[in-house]
């Protein structure tokens, strides 16, 4: 069913247009007031048990969520209304991208004047349906989490947005999306250059001082100490130690990565994901598993062997197939946009197929969906096609990262966000 990808693919397939059936007055049994029908030849879930292909899929919509899914067989003999027919493309959950710096008003965020800025916020340059969402929109991607830059060790807070509404409110999906740490070249530059050993000791000192004013607010709060004074710097690590964000590290080599699952996940027990895992840093895999630490990789995906090694033959290793090799079931993909431009997100999925990423189950299709969900902890409501979720979704004519497969539409929210027919093709 899923492509193997073996060459890069060049052409563009054309898609035929969608039917949207005349609105009636009158429902049939079952169908929820209100509500509208999508269907088309093929479903992909990408949920994490049960049903992974649904043929000849009835998608029914409402209030913006997924309330019935069906197969056509099953439902045969019912009637529709409000239908939206795309024939036999294909309908899959829409993109998730934990790497990205296009969602504001401005380029890359980066408060410079400190090296740790855990008090720095994003959320308030966020220019929803800006136009450099606009493409990416058009190739599936419906959720981002915009993080500051790489300047300084921590950059600050992050959010989780959607493309493709105009309004703030509802395309924020949660504010803190993350705590961007940055482990690397990038911050070693900081100041007078202050290098690694420099870089680890501020963030202990940071991470120390945020782990304690977390205890103290959690004993405050069960009854047992004073109110401790409010620190708008420390304020993040209280959301972290209850599980509510996440720290999304960008870390990149062996080394960093394995420093970062070190430092963040094993001494303060963070929660803690790997993203922009590039190169070698599947050597930290089982290191990773032991913690806890999922990885979301790219846009650096292969390894060309410095000097040859005899037990690669001299091939290219691909991260995410280092990863796979080593035990770890899943992984995610990231573009660091605009790097690597925030529409070739599925292109970042494909080259982790092209080199070596088994695909059997539709693991690149869920690098890019359901483990990136599951990873900020946003699954309840995003990154599979069920009943209850958010009807974020995309019609395609093929396999969703095969590099020749065209993009029809994009829903968000129940809605369509891009349709070829109506706005152009973009992708």
């Amino acid at each position: 069913m899923f492509l193997t990808l073996t060459i890069p693919a060049l052409a563009l397939c054309a898609a035929v247009g969608a039917r949207v059936d005349s609105p009636s007055t009158e429902l049939p049994p079952g169908q929820p007031i209100g509500s509208l029908v999508v269907r088309a030849g093929k479903l992909i879930t990408c949920a994490d048990e049960g049903v992974q292909v649904v043929e000849d899929p009835v998608m029914v919509i409402a209030d913006g969520k997924i309330v019935a899914i069906h197969a056509g067989a099953d439902v045969a003999d019912k009637e529709w209304v409000n239908v939206t027919d795309y024939g036999d493309h294909w309908l899959a959950p829409g993109f998730i991208d934990l790497h990205s710096h296009v969602g504001g008003s401005t380029g890359d965020i980066n408060d410079m004047v400190y090296q740790v800025n855990s008090e720095l916020r994003v959320s308030p340059v966020v220019v929803p349906n800006n136009s450099r969402l606009e493409r990416p929109l058009a190739a599936g991607v419906t959720t981002i989490l915009f993080i500051p830059g790489s300047g300084t060790n921590i950059g600050g807070q992050g959010v989780l947005m959607k493309l493709g509404e105009d309004e703030y409110e509802d395309a924020l999906v949660r504010d803190p999306g993350s705590l961007k740490i940055a482990q690397g070249d990038n911050p070693t530059r900081w100041g007078y250059g202050m290098g690694r050993i420099l870089m680890n000791y501020t963030l202990r000192y940071r991470l120390t001082r945020g782990r304690s004013y977390a205890r103290a607010w959690e004993r405050f709060e069960n009854g047992e100490g004073e109110k401790p004074k409010r620190d708008l710097g420390l304020d993040i690590f209280r959301e972290l130690y209850a599980n509510r964000t996440q720290v999304s590290t960008h870390t990149q080599y062996y080394q960093l990565v394995l420093m970062s699952i070190t430092l963040l996940a094993r001494d303060f027990g963070l929660p803690t994901y790997i993203d922009h895992g590039s190169f070698d840093s599947y050597l930290t895999t089982p290191e990773a598993k032991k913690y806890g630490v999922a990885a979301i990789l790219g846009p650096r995906e292969i390894m060309i062997p410095r000097p040859p090694r005899f037990d690669t033959d001299g091939r290219i290793e691909g991260t995410a197939w280092g990863f796979q090799e080593a035990g770890m079931d899943e992984v995610g993909f990231n573009t660091d946009a605009p790097v690597v431009p925030q529409e070739e997100l599925s292109m970042q999925a494909a080259m982790g197929v092209r080199y070596g990423l088994r695909n059997e189950r539709g693991q690149g299709l869920r690098g890019v969906t359901i483990v990136p969900a599951r990873t900020a902890g946003i699954a309840h409501r995003v990154g599979s096609l069920e009943v209850g979720k958010d009807a974020d979704f995309i019609v395609t004519d093929g396999d969703p990262i095969d590099p020749r497969t065209a993009f029809e539409a994009t829903w968000v929210n129940g809605a369509c966000a891009y349709c070829a027919d109506r706005d152009g093709r973009s992708w």
